[in-house]
């Protein structure tokens, strides 16, 4: 495979996607994502479970990220207000040159049915770790839950907003917007 070189995961992850948007997902392989990437397939396994964790793999770490930022929040903070903090924490994971990553991303997860299946998998469980970090806080469940559940689509929306190529403003810049939006539609709910 030649000399070791850094990143092994980021290639993978690039390399695996250049694939998918070639081939298609059903039509790439392992093998084939980690000849494009210069490693072996044992070195794909050691960073992946399946080809599908490269483009699922940092849910868990976000849910923490989440849940990290919701029990961190000021002891008088509101419960959406924790929510947005954990909003803005996951902010810094996407960065402008993550964008073109993630706007492609998008359109693959669209074109297979299981990915998309995954993807409401993975957004449950980001909502399942907010509203147990909010029911830390001492937020009742049903108001823990509806928290969440806001934060998730918030987070959601900001992220399809963001990967437009027609939308410009930082991710952190829509997320905070498409809370808001929330915010004002469910007051508007009455």
């Amino acid at each position: 495979m030649g000399r070791w070189k850094p990143n092994a995961r980021g290639r993978l992850e690039l390399s695996a996607l250049e694939l998918f948007v070639e081939r298609g997902y059903e039509s790439t392989t392992v093998a084939e994502i980690a000849e494009r990437a210069g490693l072996a397939k044992s070195t794909f396994f050691r960073h992946f479970s399946d080809k599908r964790e490269v483009l699922f793999g940092g849910g868990d770490t976000l849910g923490r990220l989440f849940a990290e930022a919701i029990g961190g929040a000021p002891e008088a903070t509101t419960p959406i207000g924790a929510v947005g903090a954990a909003l803005d924490a996951a902010a810094v994971g996407f960065p402008e040159e993550r964008r073109p990553w993630v706007r492609q991303r998008q359109v693959v997860i669209a074109g297979n049915s299981d990915l998309r299946e995954r993807e409401l998998l993975k957004r449950a469980t980001l909502t399942a770790a907010m509203a147990e970090a909010l029911r830390e806080r001492g937020v009742p469940d049903r108001t823990a839950s509806l928290g969440a559940e806001m934060g998730t689509l918030a987070f959601q929306n900001a992220l399809d907003r963001w990967a437009d190529p027609a939308d410009q403003p930082d991710f952190a810049g829509i997320v905070r917007q498409e809370l808001a939006a929330l915010r004002a539609a469910t007051a508007a709910l009455g």
